[in-house]
């Protein structure tokens, strides 16, 4: 099933809730998060290789007189996940099932959950991210990893002749054509950049 086939909830505006406009790739439809934890896993889910499109708050449960909107619903090869960010608001004990009588996979996750690490590369990538990489560019370095197999962040940013450089890196990451390890260390100089092997 594609999530862009869930049934479409008609989400209120609180004060709560959090709009804006990240450059999101995989992310069908309109951003909207109900906290920082919130926007924080969308963060995450851009760079989760499994998932390859997700949307917010586009499933609509309901119970009785009660209705509930989980805050996140991805597309994986063998199934659809739905995620909540659970903070201080926690969702009704009854979503849960509710989910997986629907035949899809729910998951919470808590701000425990979330690797300090990763969480601040997936931002600045998505911060430097926007644009187009120019096909010179762009052959450029996957020719260079295609020879070496592997270049620093430092030496794949000499390649970049008509984009910015950082700008052209993160793109390239965002698409998924090279990949860098987001859970090690900080992105740095010596970070290594691969071609994307999934």
């Amino acid at each position: 099933m594609s999530i862009q086939s869930l049934p479409s909830g008609k989400t209120s505006r609180t004060s709560q809730t959090i709009l804006s406009q990240p450059k999101f790739n995989r992310c069908v439809g309109r951003f909207a998060a109900r906290d920082q934890l919130a926007r924080d896993v969308a963060c995450l889910l851009e760079f989760e290789d499994e998932i390859s499109s997700w949307n917010c708050r586009s499933l609509q449960l309901r119970q009785g007189f009660d209705t509930y909107s989980p805050d996140f619903v991805a597309e994986r090869q063998s199934d659809v996940l739905v995620i909540d960010a659970v903070g201080q608001r926690r969702p009704p004990q009854w979503v849960a099932e509710a989910i997986i009588r629907e035949g899809f996979t729910y998951r919470t996750m808590s701000r425990g959950d979330i690797d300090p690490i990763r969480l601040k590369n997936c931002k600045d990538l998505l911060q430097c991210s926007g644009g187009e990489v120019s096909l010179g560019d762009r052959v450029r370095l996957l020719s260079a990893l295609d020879e070496q197999s592997s270049l620093t962040l430092a030496e794949s940013l000499t390649v970049f002749q008509e984009t910015k450089p950082i700008r052209g890196l993160a793109n390239m990451v965002v698409a998924r054509l090279i990949e860098i390890d987001l859970d090690t260390a900080l992105i740095g100089p010596e970070t290594v950049v691969r071609r994307y092997r999934g």
